[in-house]
């Protein structure tokens, strides 16, 4: 029945570690199971058609999906059911996001999603690391262009000996935990908590990981040769370089005058009219040159900004060891039990505290064996009028 179905098998830090391809999800762009000991990671990727118009970045998302039955616990919500990413999911969102990013075509703005699913944990193998694995193994199998793969690994420090890919009981007293996420050739991203640890012994522990990381993305180079898609072409949102040297002629006095204040509100209100200005002399009618026109205005005030540094000046006018005018306000609220201003230029933050009884402690869902709780937490909020901008 499963025609494409292959079972590709390794040595990683001594265990055995198999990758699966064309059992399921054969409509993504690129999908995989990784095992070792027993725990179970699906990686799929997916990738738009086109580029979406009108952004100047590359829209990547990438999630790392705890799921209690993994584990085989219930969610301790009130329905029942799997909620919102713990704060864990979401930082293993960002360890993955990291590596792989920078490997993408510098100017590819297709949608790219990255979901990474736990199916199983062994409290001995960290599912998070096999999550980086199936990634890298998704893409690198996809027609998605990419520069992998690249392999990652956890690394602790017990007694002074360099363990990689430590069991719970080496985590738990560990003097160090570092992740190293590499591509044959180089490191390309490191995550590290630690007691004290010498400089030297440090450096050991990232060279010993990227050599068994090497190995690893050996293993997987192997397995796109074997069964990867032809890479498709993208559409290419490099900047028109004639375009842009006939922006920068036309416009670079004016943006200069427009980003030279202190104030962000008055720099938007004098870069608009000038914007403007430009998209009615260089054809506003054709709707691809109107996003490689934004595409021009962008670097061209990328580049005056790197100028202006380059002679030891910010775009606001400060020095390089010059700060914002600082303030600080405390007792701002009537009957919260704490409050506080802080302005730095025009960013500000208004905090309140709570204090309350042990009872109130968060009770959080983990893949852990023991249940945690939050004494402590802290909410952020980012609204979008506090950047000027009508976000619901």
């Amino acid at each position: 029945m499963f025609e494409n179905h292959k079972i590709f098998k390794t040595t990683f830090c001594g265990r055995e570690l198999s990758i699966e391809t064309g059992k399921t999800c054969e409509l993504s762009n690129g999908s995989c199971w990784v095992r070792c000991g027993d725990t179970v990671v699906m990686a799929n990727v997916t990738a738009s058609e086109k580029p979406r118009d009108g952004v100047d970045f590359f829209p990547l998302s990438v999630d790392y999906e705890e799921r209690m039955y993994s584990v085989g616990r219930i969610p301790g919500s009130f329905m029942k059911r799997e909620g919102k990413p713990s704060e864990h999911a979401i930082l293993t969102s960002r360890c993955v996001d990291r590596p792989i990013r920078p490997l993408f075509p510098k100017d590819m703005r297709n949608d790219v999603a990255v979901v990474m699913t736990v199916l199983a944990v062994d409290q001995d193998v960290m599912p998070e690391i096999l999550g980086m694995i199936g990634t890298s193994v998704a893409i690198s199998i996809s027609d998605i262009p990419w520069n992998g793969p690249i392999g990652g690994v956890e690394v602790a420090l017990v007694d002074g000996e360099i363990i990689l890919m430590p069991t719970k009981e080496q985590r738990a007293v560990s003097d160090l935990k570092l992740t190293v996420a590499a591509t044959a050739e180089k490191i390309v991203m490191i995550e590290a908590g630690a007691n004290e640890v010498p400089d030297d012994l440090m450096l050991k522990c990232i060279l010993k990981a990227h050599e068994e990381i090497k190995k690893l993305v050996a293993f997987i180079s192997e397995i796109q040769k074997e069964i990867g898609k032809p890479k498709f072409e993208i559409e290419s949102m490099e900047v028109d370089h004639e375009l842009f040297d006939a922006i920068m002629a036309f416009a670079r006095k004016d943006v200069e005058f427009a980003l030279d204040t202190n104030d962000k509100n008055i720099r938007e209100a004098r870069l608009l009219p000038i914007k403007n200005a430009i998209h009615e002399k260089f054809d506003p009618e054709n709707e691809t040159r109107i996003a490689m026109i934004d595409e021009c205005i962008y670097k061209l005030q990328k580049t005056i900004v790197r100028d202006w540094l380059y002679q030891g000046k910010r775009v606001d006018g400060r020095k390089i060891d010059e700060i914002r005018p600082l303030a600080a306000e405390v007792g701002v609220l009537p009957r919260v039990h704490g409050s506080g201003l802080f302005t730095r230029g025009q960013t500000q933050v208004l905090t309140i505290a709570t204090l309350g009884p042990v009872s109130d402690a968060q009770r959080i869902d983990g893949l852990d064996e023991n249940e945690e709780t939050k004494r402590y937490m802290h909410q952020y909020n980012f609204p979008s009028y506090s950047v000027g901008e009508t976000k619901p």
